[in-house]
C-alpha cells in the first residue's frame, strides 16, 4: 500500500521565488512514499470548530477530534477572506496580488503551475491526483484537467442551489445527482483511492458547511428532527449550519475507515477551512461584520489540523504565523520535493516533528481594496480609500480597540512602519 498524508493546516505568507537547496526531513524515510489527503471545509471558521476558544455552540466531531488528538492543532492559520482567493493560494502558493485572483469571480490563468503539476514534475511523475468536490476557480472557464490535475469529480461552480439536488461533474461531464453532496464526494473519494496503483494526493473539497442552509441526513448528524421549512431554517440558521459539519466530520470518518490499516498509518492529513464563517451563524468574540469577507481575525485566521504519516508531535498546539500559500512547499515537501521556500509559500513540514525555534515574521491577506498583515503582536489592515486599522492582538486578540487615532508609543509606531514596508515589498 502507498503510505497517506492528511492535513489540516494554518497557513504563513511569504515573498520568496525560489526552491531552497537544503532538503526537509522531519521524520523518517518511508520505503513508499506517503499519500496526502487535503480536507478544505467550506466557511467554517475557528467559533465553529472543535477545541478552539472561540464560540460556544460546537459541533460533534469525533473525527476531526481523533485527528487534533493524533495531530498538532495550528492557532495561527491565516486564508483569505471568502473562498475562491484561498483555493489559488493552495494550488498556486502565491498571493492573490501575484495571480489576480482576489475575490470570487476572478479567472485563474492556464499559465500558474498547479501544485499537482508542481509535484509530479519533480518525482517523475510519482503521484496521482485528484480533486473531488468543490473547485470554485474560474467555475466553467477553466476546467481542473487542464491545470494538470489527474482527475477531478464535483462541482465547478461556488456552491449548489440544494444539496440533494445538484449537478455532479466528473472529468467535464455534468449528470443530475440526488445524493446529499457530502456524501456523494466522500463515495467519489473512497473509489478513486482504490483505484489507485501508486501514491496519492487527494485534495478533498466539501461544499458543507456553506449555504444553503439545510438540515444533513439524519444518520450524519446529532442536531436531532428539525423542522426544514424556509421559515424554520432562516429564523435559526445555526444547527442546521451545525448538522452539516457534523455530516461532513461524519462521512470524512467513512473516508478515512475506508483505508487499510497500512495506508492509513502512511498517510498525511491536512483539514482547514477557506474562510471564516458566514455572519448569519458568526459567534462570539466575532460580531456579523467580522467574519467571512472581512479581513478581521474572523474572517481569515481559521482552524487547521494535521495528523498522520511523519507528524509526531500529538495532541499539540502550534501558535507559528502561516498561510494557505504554505500549503504549496510543505505538500511538495511531502512528496519528497526539495523546497523549503518557493514563489509566496514557506513549507512549516518541520513543524510536523518540532516546534520551530522562528516563526514567520509576518503573515499576510488582502482583498480588492485593502490588504491586512501581522507579526507576533500586531496587526495592520490598510485600505485604498486611506482608511486603516491597527491593533496589538496579544492585548486585544479580537480587534476591539483601534490604536488608529490615539498615540502610539514608540515600539508600535516603529511596529506599524515596519508593517507597511513588509507589505509594499510584497504588493509591489
Amino acid at each position: 500500500m502507498k503510505p497517506i498524508v492528511f492535513l489540516f493546516v494554518p497557513l504563513f505568507c511569504l515573498n520568496c521565488s525560489s526552491p531552497s537547496e537544503t532538503p526537509i526531513d522531519p521524520g523518517t524515510n518511508n520505503a513508499t512514499k506517503p499519500n496526502i489527503v487535503l480536507v478544505i471545509a467550506d466557511d467554517m471558521g475557528k467559533d465553529a470548530t472543535p477545541n478552539f476558544s472561540e464560540g460556544s455552540i460546537k459541533p460533534n466531531m469525533p473525527t476531526l477530534q481523533s485527528l487534533m488528538d493524533s495531530g498538532i492543532t495550528f492557532d495561527n492559520l491565516w486564508s483569505y477572506p471568502v473562498c475562491t482567493p484561498t483555493r489559488a493560494s493552495i494550488l498556486t502558493g502565491k498571493y492573490g496580488v501575484n495571480t489576480g485572483i482576489l475575490e470570487v469571480g476572478d479567472l485563474i490563468s492556464t499559465s500558474e503551475t498547479s501544485l499537482q503539476s508542481y509535484i509530479n514534475s519533480n518525482t517523475n511523475n510519482d503521484y496521482a491526483t485528484a480533486i473531488i468536490g468543490k473547485w470554485h476557480l474560474s467555475n466553467n472557464a477553466v476546467d481542473p484537467i487542464t491545470m494538470g490535475i489527474d482527475y477531478f469529480a464535483g462541482i465547478v461552480n461556488g456552491g449548489v442551489a440544494d444539496y440533494f439536488d445538484w449537478n455532479f461533474n466528473e472529468n467535464g461531464i455534468p449528470l443530475n445527482s440526488t445524493t446529499y453532496t457530502t456524501t456523494k464526494f466522500t463515495n467519489t473519494a473512497i473509489d478513486w483511492v482504490a483505484d489507485q496503483t501508486k501514491p496519492w494526493f487527494l485534495w478533498l473539497a466539501f461544499n458543507a458547511p456553506h449555504t444553503p442552509f439545510h438540515l444533513a441526513p439524519t444518520n450524519l448528524h446529532s442536531q436531532g428532527n428539525l423542522p426544514t421549512d424556509a421559515a424554520s431554517i432562516n429564523a435559526n440558521p445555526m444547527p442546521y449550519y451545525m448538522s452539516a459539519i457534523e455530516a461532513m466530520d461524519a462521512e470524512l470518518g467513512r473516508f478515512l475507515g475506508s483505508l487499510s490499516s497500512e495506508e492509513r498509518a502512511n498517510t498525511v492529513i491536512i483539514f482547514i477551512g477557506d474562510n471564516g464563517t458566514p455572519g448569519k451563524v458568526a459567534q462570539n468574540p466575532y460580531s456579523r461584520l467580522k467574519v467571512k469577507g472581512s479581513l478581521y481575525q474572523g474572517g481569515v485566521n481559521v482552524p487547521m489540523i494535521v495528523s498522520g504519516s511523519n507528524v509526531n508531535r500529538l495532541g499539540e498546539r502550534e501558535d507559528a504565523l502561516i498561510h494557505t500559500t504554505d500549503l504549496f512547499a510543505t505538500i511538495a515537501s511531502i512528496t519528497g520535493v526539495t523546497v523549503s521556500e518557493i514563489y509566496n509559500s514557506k513549507s512549516f513540514y518541520t513543524l510536523f516533528t518540532a516546534a520551530a525555534n522562528e516563526d514567520r515574521s509576518y503573515v499576510y491577506t488582502e482583498i480588492l481594496d485593502g490588504f491586512a498583515i501581522r507579526n507576533a503582536t500586531y496587526k495592520l489592515m490598510k485600505y485604498d480609500n486611506g482608511a486603516e486599522e491597527f491593533y496589538n492582538l496579544v492585548m486585544d486578540p479580537y480587534e476591539q480597540s483601534n490604536l488608529i487615532g490615539t498615540t502610539l508609543s514608540a515600539e508600535a509606531a516603529n511596529e506599524k512602519a515596519n508593517l507597511i514596508s513588509e507589505a509594499m515589498a510584497i504588493r509591489n
